[in-house]
């Protein structure tokens, strides 16, 4: 499947929950299958941290650029685009292609870097509902998303029920615990205190806090994976024939988040990392109900599928029952999945029959 990346540009400012204003912006998006007649077909797939809007297929010019989600959107696929009109789209604050941090400020002409706002899920889903009508889209068939993208699925049915007739949460939470707030912190310190980010201001020195952004993801993927995931992978084993007795890599887990952290330092956007993690720490639909997650809830119209995994410690199951629970005090019409899977987090994101034959079920339900 060939794909081709758009760009939706926004005249009309876009006032943000801090209060701060973007005069004008752009979304990057890219859309698979074909829109009915009737424009009810239209499903919108929500992106996680560090992902962007390329969910699927390929692009003529680099067709080893294969989306993030390729194996679950495409035709035959669970999110079948022989029926469904998918859209993938770069939220805001991102640094694919959306406007963020790395975009030009029409005030000074230079990039926003450090200036650049603080946005929050809510403000996603309002720039999001933008795009709908950019498409002449009033109602989505479903909104869609795994982790953070799961959050925006959720937001969706509560900032504009009336335009989303499923929700499909998976992998998510909520809200953050401490636990996960702290992970967070961590990780925006890493980069915050590296010597080469200038308060943020970075792009004008030439220069890129490649350290910090490298430990930021190799705590982020500590996080990603379950202990028993990593043991199957990794387990104990040396690099090395016999321990080096220095502080290189010795065992192949290190050798891993080395990698990781060095490939994501060389395409991710430090700026746009702390904005993200700000973002998820944030999300919480029961701050202004008491923490009350049924009341929040309340205003909800959507049918749901909730999908979690046995091993994701970062979001766990219970979190998940969480939003199940709140839903049913609401008499909405829920379906949930609980897998027993080893992956952890990233088990969203890999091919697991049960899951996949859930998702596809989903879909080939909803009525047209």
């Amino acid at each position: 499947m060939i794909v081709t990346p758009q760009k939706a540009h926004f005249a009309q400012p876009l006032k943000l929950q801090s209060g701060a204003v973007l005069p004008e912006f752009e979304i990057a998006f890219e859309t698979y299958g074909t829109l009915n007649a009737a424009r009810s077909n239209a499903v919108l797939v929500c992106h996680a941290l560090n992902a962007s809007h390329h969910v699927a297929g390929a692009y003529a010019d680099d067709p080893d650029k294969v989306g993030w989600w390729d194996n679950m959107v495409g035709p035959g696929k669970p999110l079948d685009t022989n029926r469904f009109f998918v859209i993938g789209n770069n939220y805001i604050g991102s640094c694919f292609g959306s406007t963020g941090p790395t975009s030009t400020n029409p005030a000074t002409g230079k990039p926003w870097g450090a200036d650049f706002p603080v946005v929050t899920v809510e403000d996603w889903v309002t720039a999001q509902a933008r795009l709908a009508d950019h498409l002449g889209i009033e109602r989505f068939a479903a909104v869609m998303g795994g982790s953070l993208g799961a959050m925006q699925a959720l937001q969706w049915a509560l900032s504009y029920p009336e335009r989303v007739r499923n929700s499909i949460v998976i992998a998510a939470t909520p809200r953050l615990s401490a636990q996960n707030i702290a992970f967070n912190e961590v990780a925006r310190q890493a980069i915050m205190t590296d010597p080469e980010f200038h308060g943020g201001h970075y792009y004008e020195k030439g220069v890129v806090p490649v350290r910090g952004l490298r430990i930021a993801r190799m705590i982020g993927h500590i996080t990603y994976l379950s202990d028993d995931a990593m043991m199957e992978k990794f387990g104990r084993v040396l690099r090395r024939v016999t321990p080096g007795f220095d502080f290189g890599v010795d065992f192949e887990i290190e050798s891993y988040l080395r990698h990781q952290g060095d490939k994501f330092s060389a395409y991710f956007d430090a700026n746009t990392y702390l904005r993200i993690t700000k973002a998820l720490d944030y999300y919480d639909p029961a701050a202004d109900y008491g923490g009350d997650l049924s009341k929040a809830f309340a205003r909800a119209q959507a049918d749901f599928l909730v999908v979690s995994f046995t091993s994701d410690w970062r979001f766990s199951s219970a979190r998940s029952r969480e939003i199940v629970r709140a839903l049913l005090d609401n008499k909405r019409v829920v379906s949930y999945l609980e897998i027993d899977a080893p992956q952890g987090h990233d088990a969203f994101l890999l091919d697991d029959a049960r899951y996949f034959g859930a998702l596809r079920a989903y879909f080939g339900n909803i009525a047209l």
